[in-house]
């Protein structure tokens, strides 16, 4: 083994580490709405044509940026300069699993959205919860969503290689089976561009700067985009 291979191997041991600790961070399972995500007249906000609601873990909080600095907040201000006036709320809770992010769907409702982006499913990851238990919960969430009539934006998440073969190919494949079964949009990878490179991370190695968000608010707009047509027909 080379220099090189061991120094990937420490660095990927460390990376996971740290996200095992941050698991112990407060809010893991919650059903209560994020503290940054309130209600304006059940979703509907003067002026905007409609409201998208990111739903997802800690990379959509935005944990260690300032609100405005998170990916909703960048890619509301990006929709708005191509003319697409819609609220989006950040709807992230850190350390949630998809188990949290399924017993909070009425909350979610009550926002009146028309598109959900929905990222979750990082954490039941790292610790290593049945594959399949992840793809019901998703299953549910999405499920639930288009009997409302609302169009969803699943973005797929790729699992820490040192967990092994069988468990993170059962995980990584979920998201577009989960995809075409449902006739969902469909984002890969959320951290596109983002992952594994230290510009565009916090020191932790794990969660993005301002500089890695604004990458996946620009990843993520043509999806959203396409949502927003489908919603529109």
């Amino acid at each position: 083994m080379t220099f090189t291979q061991l120094a990937s191997g420490f660095r990927n041991l460390l990376v996971f580490i740290a996200m095992i600790i941050l698991l112990a961070l407060p809010g893991c399972d919650s059903p209560a709405p994020p503290q940054n995500a309130e209600p304006v007249n059940e979703g509907k906000t003067t002026g905007a044509e409609g409201v998208i609601v990111a739903m997802g873990d800690s990379l959509t909080a935005g944990l260690g940026v300032a609100p405005t600095e998170s990916y909703p907040a960048q890619l509301e201000k990006l929709l708005a300069e191509r003319g697409l006036n819609y609220r989006v709320v950040n709807a992230g809770i850190s350390g949630e699993t998809s188990s949290g992010a399924k017993a909070r769907i009425d909350w979610v409702l009550r926002l009146n959205p028309a598109v959900v982006i929905l990222e979750t499913g990082a954490n039941d990851g790292l610790r290593g919860i049945d594959p399949k238990l992840v793809e019901e919960n998703i299953e549910q969430i999405i499920v639930r969503l288009k009997q409302e009539e609302i169009t969803v934006v699943l973005t797929g998440m790729m699992m820490l290689t040192n967990l092994g073969k069988t468990y993170v190919t059962a995980f990584n494949d979920l998201y577009p089976r989960l995809a075409r079964q449902h006739e969902v949009v469909f984002m890969p990878f959320f951290l596109k561009d983002v992952a594994a490179e230290p510009t565009k991370n916090q020191a932790d190695g794990i969660h993005p700067n301002p500089a890695g968000y604004q990458i996946i608010a620009a990843n993520l707009l043509p999806y959203v985009e396409k949502a927003i047509q489908i919603a529109s027909d």
